[in-house]
């Protein structure tokens, strides 16, 4: 598989995380499967299968993605927060879902985009520009409904505080920091991020784990624990369990 990512456009910067392409090529005419890992992001993919594009929410646990033949994708990944300005609904509908682009963005939108991402031999640069420029027609559209911007301001703000403390601020802190009550809070996370805060957090808390874990080759998994804000070593390995399926020896062996 490979894989490679693009910075978004400058204009596309607040609501993106990067723009992205992939390559599958199963050897000997085998599946290929890989595993995707909850990384509070929401993506958008069209791929070269003659099918319409799809999303995919926020995830609270581990998918495996099995691939039968060569695929070429395309796609978005929005920060958290912003992809329900582009989607029009309510995060919460997609969470450990996926949902045609058709169903979201209407067939005709949908086709047209899938035409002119597949329809000639473009290059993948080509092709992201071609989905940047929808992105940016969408993003001059006045918000509306469930993906305007009421509480947009309060969410930025609360995620950037998790994000900033890797998930380890307590959401009745940040309640308090916010000027509202926690069940606003977690209203407005369900609606604009599609998790509720404390799970939002332990998988900023997991993720941060994750990178330790990638950068030590012979990790203390106890201080390890310690450092990323887990009570002890056995939590640390329940989040691993919980988001990654395996155990973190595991997880570092793979």
């Amino acid at each position: 598989m490979l894989y490679k990512e693009y910075p978004p456009h400058p204009a596309l910067q607040a609501d993106v995380e990067c723009m992205w392409t992939a390559c599958v090529r199963p050897s000997g005419g085998a599946a290929h499967t890989h595993r995707v890992l909850p990384d509070n992001c929401v993506d958008i993919l069209w791929q070269d299968t003659g099918a319409a594009g799809f999303a995919v929410g926020m995830m609270s646990r581990a998918i495996h993605v099995a691939s039968g033949g060569p695929v070429r994708t395309v796609a978005v990944r929005f920060k958290p927060g912003a992809a329900g300005r582009f989607l029009g609904l309510p995060l919460h509908v997609l969470t450990d879902q996926r949902a045609d682009m058709d169903q979201l963005w209407g067939r005709s939108d949908a086709e047209r985009m899938a035409d002119a991402l597949w329809g000639t031999e473009l290059s993948d640069v080509q092709r992201i520009a071609l989905l940047e420029a929808d992105l940016l027609a969408r993003l001059r559209r006045p918000p509306g409904g469930a993906s305007g911007t009421d509480g947009h301001a309060l969410i930025r703000h609360a995620l950037a505080a998790l994000d900033a403390s890797h998930g380890a601020l307590r959401i009745e802190d940040l309640a308090a920091q916010m000027h509202v009550s926690r069940q606003h809070m977690a209203a407005q996370f369900r609606i604009k991020v599609g998790l509720s805060p404390k799970l939002y957090a332990r998988i900023a808390r997991f993720r941060r784990a994750m990178a330790a874990l990638r950068q030590a080759p012979s990790p203390d998994f106890a201080q390890l624990a310690l450092e990323c804000g887990y009570f002890d070593q056995s939590h640390l390995i329940h989040d691993f369990q919980d988001f990654a399926g395996s155990t973190p020896e595991r997880f570092l062996a793979a």
